[in-house]
């Protein structure tokens, strides 16, 4: 998504909402847990009840990453529903990444090429190599 796709999208909605997806799998309501991947379907429920007033989601990779391939699979289908189903909202991975130059550039890859998300957040701590990748 560009950045005038973004402000043209708060514009149209007059909204800035930011949709957090952070699914703490000890807190999805019981109904769900019985559902094939339950994180999935808990973000799906919020972001079609959000989606009219939302400008992006992020979702916390730590809350998907904690369950291993599962928690992947949760994630990459929640930003494949997105795009599916209401591509103009705006998506950030919540990834917090900072890492030197060499693996920040594997991150960034992973992060906009495969998984198609539109930012990560990141912490440069280890200096400016460690962001310029997520740059673009």
């Amino acid at each position: 998504m560009t950045r005038k796709q973004l402000i043209d999208n708060i514009k149209n909605k007059q909204s800035f909402l930011c949709v957090g997806l952070d699914p703490d799998i000890k807190k999805i309501p019981q109904h769900l847990l019985d559902c094939e991947n339950p994180l999935f379907e808990f973000n799906r429920q919020i972001i079609d009840a959000t989606a009219p007033y939302a400008v992006a989601y992020k979702p916390n990779l730590a809350f998907y990453e904690s369950l291993g391939t599962e928690g992947w699979i949760a994630f990459e289908k929640t930003v494949n529903y997105l795009r599916e189903h209401y591509p103009d909202q705006f998506i950030i991975a919540d990834a917090k990444r900072g890492d030197i130059g060499n693996t920040s550039r594997m991150y960034a890859q992973s992060f906009f090429e495969h998984l198609g998300v539109d930012a990560v957040t990141v912490a440069p701590y280890m200096g400016e190599d460690s962001v310029t990748p997520f740059l673009g």
